[in-house]
């Protein structure tokens, strides 16, 4: 069976293939990009193909097909395994012998399987992931060619998938994604937040921390979508009222928020980047709306050779923590979103940052601010402005 995409749309093709109970593979071709659709430049000026694999007219998997490719990518799979926390890089696996059955990333979900890294229902549901966005994919297409060819099914098989609910599910966020354009195009475009003061205002403030995290316009919506074990058009859904309003932009290349963005300011206060931090290099998180208090701090880090972040957002801190925890944290009380004193007794609460020493900022030095701080658990108490060596002593003191 063989045949073009003008002649026949992709969801007729599922359904002969389960009318007929076939076991074997489809392969569709996109000789050129959609019209109506951008599904991003990694489709322009090439061939692109996908295969679906059959048993019974049941579904096993769904992907690109790389199987002649000599490094396929396994990004897909990257990204449901940070998901679910896997500590394992897809690159440090040891290389699966070529299978003219079985694609990469579907042998390698197996491997992950058979050696405990994944428990079968988490496998399972990669898997169903990965059909489904493959398949949403496809329903997209407008130019291109399929052919079917009965073969082997695939071996061993992790799970089968019915196609009538994959198809009632995917005419239904068909008919959703519809009602995105022209806002949201592309499962392969980038949000980044740009009015976060109006999201503070309509958002609780765990969700806009979550965005702030996540949407920082290197990451696409699909990969979004995936590390939030999500479908697209659910996630598409959730921030197309904020697209339309203009508080969330969506573009179609990586974008870099500007650093001196009044709303999402960001002090990086050492020349370092992080790829080239060493290992034993000791980091100092300092939260402070000042911009002198920082550069202070800087050229202190600087010259005892630590590493310094300085935010002036505390929840964004609070969120950065938990990514990548400091060994020391200085942080003003006056801080809008989230003060010392709460951000201090929050950090107690949590065995993790038990033993931080943290440190809390105040140009007030009365007794009965001392007091507080001692209460909800700083290790210390700096009033503001310090000396260069009231700072050097408190450094030596607390990461000695």
């Amino acid at each position: 069976m063989w045949g073009n995409l003008k002649e026949i749309d992709f969801c007729s093709i599922l359904r002969l293939i389960e009318m007929g109970q076939r076991t074997g593979i489809l392969c569709v071709e996109a000789h050129s990009p959609p019209q109506k659709f951008n599904l991003g430049k990694e489709t322009k000026n090439r061939l692109n193909s996908w295969l679906v694999f059959f048993v019974n007219g049941e579904i096993i998997y769904a992907g690109k097909d790389e199987t002649s490719s000599a490094s396929p990518s396994l990004s897909r799979l990257s990204d449901y395994l940070r998901h679910y926390r896997v500590k394992l890089a897809v690159e440090d696996l040891p290389n699966i012998e070529a299978d003219e059955l079985n694609p990469p990333e579907y042998a390698y979900i197996w491997k992950l399987l058979a050696e405990n890294i994944l428990e079968p229902k988490q496998a399972r549901s990669i898997i169903h992931n990965l059909i489904q966005e493959t398949l949403f994919d496809l329903n997209l297409l407008r130019q291109g060619s399929f052919t079917y060819i009965n073969s082997v099914a695939l071996n061993p098989q992790i799970g089968t998938w019915q196609v009538t609910p994959l198809l009632e599910n995917l005419i239904h966020q068909a008919q959703q994604w519809q009602q995105f354009l022209p806002h949201i195009q592309s499962p392969q475009q980038f949000p980044i937040l740009k009015d976060i003061p109006n999201l503070r205002s309509s958002l609780p403030i765990a969700t806009v921390t979550r965005l702030q995290q996540w949407a920082d316009g290197k990451t696409n919506l699909r990969q979004l979508a995936r590390y939030l074990n999500r479908d697209v058009v659910t996630l598409a859904k959730a921030i197309y009222p904020y697209v339309q309003q203009g508080w969330v932009n969506v573009a179609d290349s990586p974008v870099v928020p500007a650093k001196n963005s009044s709303s999402n300011q960001t002090l990086n206060l050492v020349s370092q980047s992080p790829a080239i931090v060493k290992p034993n290099q000791l980091r100092i998180l300092c939260i402070d709306n000042s911009l002198e208090v920082c550069q202070q701090v800087q050229a202190i880090c600087q010259e005892q050779g630590y590493v310094a972040i300085a935010l002036n957002n505390s929840l964004e801190a609070l969120s950065l923590m938990f990514q990548d925890p400091p060994h020391l944290l200085l942080c003003n009380v006056a801080m809008t979103e989230l003060d010392g004193y709460q951000l201090c007794g929050m950090l107690r609460h949590s065995q993790y940052f038990a033993t931080l020493p943290i440190v809390l900022l105040n140009d007030n030095h009365d007794f009965i601010h001392r007091t507080r701080a001692t209460i909800v658990g700083a290790t210390d108490y700096l009033t503001t402005p310090f000396t260069n060596q009231e700072m050097l002593n408190l450094l030596q003191s607390h990461l000695a």
